[in-house]
């Protein structure tokens, strides 16, 4: 059971589950490195346990999954946090405060895995105990001394986490792991942190240090497009699904792409984000329905089912997976056919802004058969005048020249790069070479006859890589300019 497939972050979204089931509006998460000896604490304001709710509460399986549970239940198994804790730690304690009276339990698997014959009996500890445990007796007096009720649940013997990893990197392994594990849950209880209308807030915070909500379908961006909500019914239940597609890179600043791209970038975080009683149980998947594709990295849809409905859903102990039923797949299918344009569309568009309109560009853009094609425009002004100047028998040789460099185009390398978030292009302009297109432009243009305003207007409609209106101006000569 210790192996059924937690890490640190997924077990405290767990215990939190617990928290946020017992009433909870106040929950922090309480760790120290305690010189190698590592412990985790989370302690919330809930209603708590009496001695009996308690032992009750840590047996394995304290709750049929049959069992109807209420509409703000988070849990499933009654497995969650008995199977959380032991994934983590080698003791779980827990202390319980209920109507000002307090009960603790504890589970240690040192004892359970000895010979001794009553190591499978679960450790009762008194109020002397818990004075007399001067590790659990300072975090219960200082969290728990002021409060009529709460809970606190302590991981001793932090073995798995840090399993295999140096003694003189451990510590910095520990911040690590509680970093990822604050990030991780600042998107899995995004919507209990920063909760929609008719909705109470619930205060989570690691060490004095409050959870900020992470959203991941980008609410404050005002480029973002947000589609219509479709249900789908099920035994009188709703399951109601909402598609939104992210902006573009160049609709939002460099700072909120980079945020809302994500652990793994945008590639990777498109798909399907299922949501059990507002909590986020999977994300960014298309359940095997279609291929994570480039154009559709901006798409991400909201699933939200409620736990009345977890016996078709298949979901797993430890909340990480789902497996939606065929009539669900089904309809799924049909969202994605429909908004997956939607995420293409945002980077046709962009392609078609990228193509100067009404410029002569030196790159042509042709589609046949489906098929996309680039070539050197051998029309552009400058590449014409080349051409026309030199002998008939170098002609060909320039025009193979032209085209052999078309053909070798690294569409690869360029696609590669081009869908990597982390990665920006830049030209890198000369403007003495600048200076010396342009003038070339103009001598070129002027010995076709083209002189005076149609000789600036041909100018700016012609691409001429760090050209600008302004240095067209600055470089036609008075006498250029008269008709």
């Amino acid at each position: 059971m210790r192996n059924i497939g937690y890490r640190i972050d997924s077990a405290l979204a767990d215990i939190i589950d617990n928290s946020i089931t017992a009433s909870a509006k106040n929950i922090t998460v309480r760790f120290l490195w305690n010189d190698g000896d590592p412990w985790v604490a989370v302690i919330d304001d809930g209603c708590g346990m009496n001695s009996e709710s308690l032992k009750a509460a840590m047996r394995f399986g304290s709750t049929s999954p049959s069992t109807q549970r209420t509409r703000c239940d988070l849990g499933r198994f009654g497995l969650g946090m008995k199977t959380a804790s032991i994934s983590q730690c080698q003791v779980v304690t827990v202390c319980s405060k209920s109507a000002g009276n307090l009960s603790a339990c504890e589970w240690d698997l040192n004892r359970i895995s000895s010979n001794d014959p009553s190591g499978w009996l679960l450790g009762i500890i008194n109020e002397a105990a818990i004075k007399e445990d001067l590790q659990l007796s300072s975090i219960v007096e200082e969290l728990l001394v002021n409060k009529n009720s709460g809970t606190i649940v302590l991981w001793r013997g932090l073995d798995k986490a840090l399993a295999g990893t140096e003694k003189i990197d451990s510590e910095r392994k520990f911040s690590e792991i509680m970093d990822n594990a604050r990030s991780h849950l600042e998107l899995v209880f995004h919507r209990f942190l920063a909760p929609d209308p008719g909705h109470k807030m619930i205060r989570i915070d690691f060490n004095q240090s409050p959870l900020i909500a992470f959203n991941p379908f980008g609410p404050a961006i005002p480029a973002r497009q947000e589609l219509p909500v479709e249900s789908i019914c099920i035994n009188s239940e709703l399951i109601n699904i909402q598609p939104f597609v992210l902006p573009h890179r160049n609709k939002v600043s460099r700072e909120d792409y980079d945020r809302y791209a994500g652990e793994g970038g945008y590639l990777q975080n498109q798909g399907f984000y299922v949501y059990r009683n507002r909590r986020l149980i999977v994300k960014s998947t298309w359940f095997r329905l279609i291929k994570k594709d480039e154009l559709n990295k901006l798409i991400r849809v909201k699933i939200d089912i409620p736990n009345t409905l977890d016996h078709i859903w298949g979901i797993n102990v430890n909340k990480s997976q789902v497996t939606p039923p065929e009539v669900v797949r089904k309809q799924l299918k049909s969202i994605i056919n429909r908004i997956s344009g939607r995420g293409k569309n945002v980077f046709k568009r962009k392609a078609a802004q990228l193509r100067p309109k009404g410029k002569i560009v030196v790159w042509n853009r042709e589609i046949k058969n489906g098929k996309i094609k680039y070539s050197i425009n051998s029309n552009h002004p400058l590449l014409s005048d080349i051409l026309n100047k030199i002998p008939p028998e170098f002609r060909v040789k320039i025009e193979n020249s032209y085209r052999m460099i078309a053909e070798s185009f690294p569409h690869d390398i360029h696609y590669n790069d081009a869908a990597n978030d982390e990665v920006d292009f830049y030209q890198e302009n000369d403007p003495k070479a600048t200076i010396h297109l342009c003038t070339e432009m103009i001598a070129a243009m002027k010995s076709c006859g083209i002189i005076g305003d149609e000789l600036r207007k041909k100018l700016i409609e012609t691409e001429i890589p760090g050209a600008t209106e302004q240095l067209i101006d600055k470089l036609i000569r008075p006498e250029d300019r008269l008709c």
